[in-house]
């Protein structure tokens, strides 16, 4: 009995996909992306490998993406009109179109672990402001205080946007995309928003749909670049419709998205995608996007 369980177990295991990003932009310092990318895709496919969920794997890409001060997100994130950090992310479990997100956080080390919280401790799909921070209180969550996100680059990046009297995308927003073993799909991602942005401003990174979708039936997608083209054309959702009702796979269905977003609203972003066949894709109208992905045991740098 406990053998045909085990061979029944087996018979359903499928080859694992993931894929992360961050950002889209140029490829300004790609050595240093380019460890840091390989490094993080590393973990998650060993992780993956070891038997680790989509859910799990997303989770612990985009942790350790937001604890890398490269990227706008976590410690990295840029600075908002007020000389303070704004944190959003999401995540997205692909079983049962479960989701959580949070918006405009202060202090919260890692976001996504926010946004997965109130996924598996709430009633909510999003929270935003004071009330994200004190639930985040309520179930431990670790806070850093305001020197832990601030540095002397991101105060530049700052005073330069006020000089221009105008926003800054870093493009440097993060995100991961996973199928595991048994078929499962999940999608995170995280942000700290543009420069200088107004206060009160959020992005498509924590809107399910826009900056962060997944669904066993179709594909996970996290999106990255100009938020409100994001947003506009509701991109991780569209790339969803399209493998959907389609029948597209995941590159076909990345650059259909991609084309939609610069059709209808000229707009600058990229999306990564594996479909719920594990198949990898992204694509981006910006000048560059920073991706890796790993699959059938080989690991990829993409950094344009």
């Amino acid at each position: 009995m406990h053998e045909k369980r085990f061979h029944g177990i087996l018979a359903r295991m499928k080859a694992s996909s993931l894929m992360i990003h961050g950002g889209a932009g140029t490829g300004r310092e790609s050595d240093r992306y380019h460890a840091s990318l390989r490094g993080i895709v590393e973990v998650g496919a060993r992780l993956l490998d070891e038997g680790a969920s989509a859910l799990d794997v997303v989770t612990r890409c985009v942790i350790l993406l937001e604890d890398d001060p490269l990227y706008n997100a976590g410690c990295g994130s840029v600075l908002n009109v007020d000389g303070d950090v704004r944190l959003d992310a999401s995540i997205m479990d692909g079983r049962h179109l479960e989701a959580g997100a949070i918006a405009g956080v202060r202090g919260v080390r890692n976001p996504v672990l926010l946004a997965r919280t109130v996924m598996e401790r709430s009633e909510h799909v999003f929270l935003i402001g004071a009330g994200a921070e004190e639930f985040a209180r309520a179930n431990d969550l670790i806070f850093a205080d305001d020197t832990y996100f601030l540095s002397q680059e991101r105060i530049g990046e700052l005073e330069k946007a006020k000089a221009q009297q105008g926003v800054a995308n870093k493009l440097g927003t993060v995100g991961a995309v996973a199928r595991d073993k048994f078929g499962n799909l999940a999608a995170a991602t995280s942000t700290g928003g543009l420069t200088n942005q107004a206060r009160g401003r959020v992005g498509d990174s924590p809107i399910i749909g826009a900056g962060t979708y997944a669904d066993n039936l179709t594909c996970a997608v996290s999106c990255t670049g100009i938020g409100e083209h994001l947003l506009r054309t509701t991109l991780a959702r569209a790339a969803s419709l399209l493998v959907e009702l389609q029948g597209l796979g995941a590159a076909a269905a990345a650059q259909a998205a991609k084309q939609i977003l610069v059709d209808r609203v000229q707009g600058l972003g990229g999306l990564i995608i594996i479909d719920k066949h594990g198949e990898c894709a992204h694509a981006h109208s910006t000048p560059g996007m920073r991706t890796a992905w790993a699959k059938d045991g080989q690991i990829r740098v993409d950094i344009t």
